[in-house]
């Protein structure tokens, strides 16, 4: 595995995938801005004005002209971030449920544990998530443990940083929100690559509450069935199916923040 170059501001690019972000996707943009040198926002055939507001700030825009899909618009800008030489992508929705503040974090956490991918995993203030959003997250998490052959949290959630060979495989399979769930597996088991957590906050709309968020266009059930039964054949093509759930329940989640005492589980 090649070295991991120090991670910073200036070669860390953040990719938002877009559909229909134009509730928020202006504030989304100027606080990736503060973090990062480059943000590249990929708008997946939006038909409001998204690609409009991303227009009018430094951000990059590139343009579907149809949706296409969460996958796809991952893919491209990936592709854009490595032709602009970066050495790691944050990726954050559009929809403002990520907080840009929380990118150094990830950071620090990369630069702490080279040969990762680093995921802003939702366990502070869990109790605004919704209980049913809790438990898909809960049953995807076992899910794609088996398939990578490790433990992991919130295996769901869009806020990641990805290291440049992350971002390099080619051929990863799956469409839409499957492609963010093959490409955990893809990089354990072609690149060895492991996957820590960051806690972050968890930011949904509750009653009373000051902000707003669009829906979501995850649909518990059926894109949860889509990752499961996505995962469950690569599991059975990749054979040793027993072993891989063993490796799995043995090696525990990586939990790292660092503000404060680091490492909370090692594998």
């Amino acid at each position: 595995m090649a070295e991991q170059p120090l991670l910073h501001r200036g070669n860390v690019a953040v990719v938002v995938p877009a559909l229909n972000e134009s509730l928020r996707i202006a504030e989304v943009v100027a606080g990736a801005l503060e973090q990062s040198e480059l943000v590249i926002v990929v708008d997946d055939g939006s038909d409001d004005d998204t690609a409009a507001i991303v227009a009018g700030t430094p951000a990059v825009l590139l343009r579907h002209r149809r949706r296409m899909g969460k996958g796809r618009a991952l893919r491209d800008g990936f592709a854009e971030a490595l032709r602009r030489g970066v050495a790691a992508v944050v990726t954050m929705d559009g929809d403002g449920q990520h907080d840009a503040r929380d990118i150094p974090r990830l950071v620090a956490a990369a630069n702490a544990h080279p040969g990762h991918i680093i995921i802003g995993a939702r366990l502070r203030k869990r109790s605004t998530q919704p209980w049913y959003r809790r438990l898909g997250n809960a049953f995807g998490d076992w899910g794609i443990a088996w398939g990578c052959g490790f433990g992991l949290v919130d295996s769901q959630s869009g806020q990641r940083l990805y290291p440049a060979p992350v971002l390099a495989l080619e051929e990863v399979p799956g469409e839409g929100f499957v492609f963010e769930a093959q490409i955990l597996i893809s990089a354990a088991r072609r690149l060895g690559y492991g996957v820590v957590a960051v806690p972050v906050e968890t930011r949904y709309a509750v009653p009373g509450g000051s902000e707003q968020f669009r829906k979501s266009h995850f649909r518990l059930f059926r894109d949860l069935y889509r990752i499961t039964s996505h995962v469950v054949g690569q599991v059975i093509a990749n054979g040793q199916v027993v072993r891989a759930y063993r490796d799995a329940r043995q090696r525990p989640p990586v939990v790292f923040d660092p503000d404060t005492s680091g490492p909370v589980a090692r594998r």
